[in-house]
């Protein structure tokens, strides 16, 4: 299982240039059963992370697109009067699909954007008194563009709090971009890529995630940097209860890819800016920066 991990990773690293780390956060983001947002400027690969995790872990993908007018509907489906029964037929809208890319979801209003929560938080969708279970696994890759720019409406923190990670890719170095200049356009490598791990793979490993071992001490490390955010007057509020149990997870979950049984203090701190950043300081995209501070004086025990 582990060898099949480390194969989906270089594939993916043929697609996505550069950005093993992110790669391997997102894909821990999976495993630990979370949702993830990535938030960049247009044009680094957002999409194409996307749609290649999709492919290569044999998902039903869909893409929507959130733009300012799209509504509720567009995203959960609704309900349409039959004439010959004289009855109201659901039809589902694309979110009933295992892997969703909210492509740009700050250009739509909150409105639309509170359409993800139930979906996101309970894997299923109420409309009109009935509720419809989502398919297993399901899961939800959002992009985001900086808030500076024209057209975008903030996150709330209810739904930032949603996403169990948020990554960066960030512009590519020089040889990466040299490659993509001179090489295949990705996209048309995406289409020929082949199923790696398949949905019941991905939940064997899902449930091997829960079996990783975390001391009392390391315990006692990860609710030490969670007392820190609770205590420090540099943020406007602490990570939660949920918070913490998300970064339990993702530590579980990365240990889990560097093939150990039991979590150490280096997987807190790998993915301690991708958990804790977006909840933290909203409104700032730099993760590393967020949280170097703490790591620098929550000393290990």
């Amino acid at each position: 299982m582990l060898s099949a991990i480390e194969k989906l990773l270089d594939t993916a690293n043929q697609i996505i240039l550069g950005k093993n780390r992110q790669l391997r956060l997102a894909l821990c983001c999976l495993f630990a059963k979370g949702h993830l947002l990535i938030e960049d400027v247009p044009g680094v690969g957002k999409t194409t992370l996307a749609h290649t995790l999709a492919k290569l872990l044999g998902l039903e993908y869909q893409r929507i697109q959130f733009t300012s007018d799209i509504l509720p509907a567009d995203i959960i489906g609704s309900s349409i009067f039959n004439a010959e029964n004289h009855q109201f037929v659901f039809h589902p809208g694309p979110i009933f699909k295992q892997m969703i890319l909210a492509d740009e979801i700050n250009r739509a209003t909150p409105k639309a954007q509170s359409a993800l929560l139930e979906a996101m938080e309970e894997r299923q969708i109420s409309v009109e008194g009935n509720t419809y279970t989502l398919p297993e696994p399901f899961f939800v890759i959002a992009t985001q563009n900086p808030s500076h720019q024209l057209g975008t409406y903030p996150l709330p923190e209810s739904q930032l709090d949603r996403f169990l990670m948020r990554i960066e890719l960030g512009y590519p170095d020089y040889k990466a971009e040299r490659e993509l200049l001179t090489g295949i356009k990705r996209y048309l490598l995406i289409e020929k890529l082949e199923t790696q791990l398949s949905p019941p793979q991905l939940e064997v490993i899902q449930q091997k995630i829960t079996e990783i071992y975390a001391s009392d001490a390391l315990l006692d490390y990860l609710q030490a940097l969670i007392d820190f955010t609770r205590s420090s007057e540099d943020f406007p509020i602490g990570l939660s209860p949920r918070a913490s149990l998300a970064l339990l997870t993702a530590a579980k979950a990365w240990a889990f890819t560097e093939q150990r049984d039991s979590v150490i203090p280096e997987d807190i701190q790998a993915v301690f800016p991708a958990v804790a950043g977006h909840r933290l300081q909203p409104g700032q995209s730099d993760s590393q920066a967020i949280v170097a501070p703490i790591l620098h004086q929550v000393k290990i025990p």
